[in-house]
């Protein structure tokens, strides 16, 4: 549900890879590459700034801290690296905003510090560790402060209403 699968590639020799970055150090306006096989046109590669950090894409409710770039991001670019110009990886290129319907528009990217949270989650626990506070929220009103409890969730009973 994140976007993000971990391979396991049986080989003699080990493989190059690409060294992550630390994506919080990533700065607005900042030079990135996006790379991908978009439309099967293998290795290709788009530049653009990143615009934004912390962005949330409606309907994903997994990953809330999207980079943001204008860099293209295409059909065949999602799970490419978004790499900055010292060639580090700095996010996981996922989706493509546009209110044209073409690819046209804002990419969002993975954050490296996530994707590589939940590689290392995966790696030892088989799985993605998620924290869980126990409900979830809805706002009241507008102008009224606080919130309501939505959903609580015994976790050997699974969510209620």
């Amino acid at each position: 549900k994140n976007d993000i699968a971990l391979l396991k590639i049986d080989v003699g020799d080990q493989l190059p890879y690409i060294p992550f970055s630390n994506s919080d150090n990533v700065k607005i306006g900042e030079w990135v590459l996006a790379v991908g096989n978009p439309y099967n046109l293998t290795s290709t590669v788009t530049a653009g700034i990143v615009s934004a950090k912390g962005r949330d894409l409606q309907g994903n409710q997994d990953v809330d801290s999207f980079i943001q770039t204008d860099a293209a991001v295409n059909p065949g670019n999602s799970g490419g690296a978004l790499v900055n110009t010292r060639g580090e990886l700095v996010g996981i290129n996922t989706a493509i905003s546009s209110r044209t319907g073409s690819y046209v528009g804002y990419s969002f990217a993975v954050p490296s510090n996530i994707a590589k949270k939940i590689i290392d989650d995966i790696l030892e626990f088989g799985k993605v560790q998620e924290a869980v506070i126990g409900f979830s929220v809805k706002n009241i009103e507008e102008n009224i402060e606080g919130v309501r409890i939505a959903k609580f969730q015994d976790e050997s009973l699974g969510p209620k209403a």
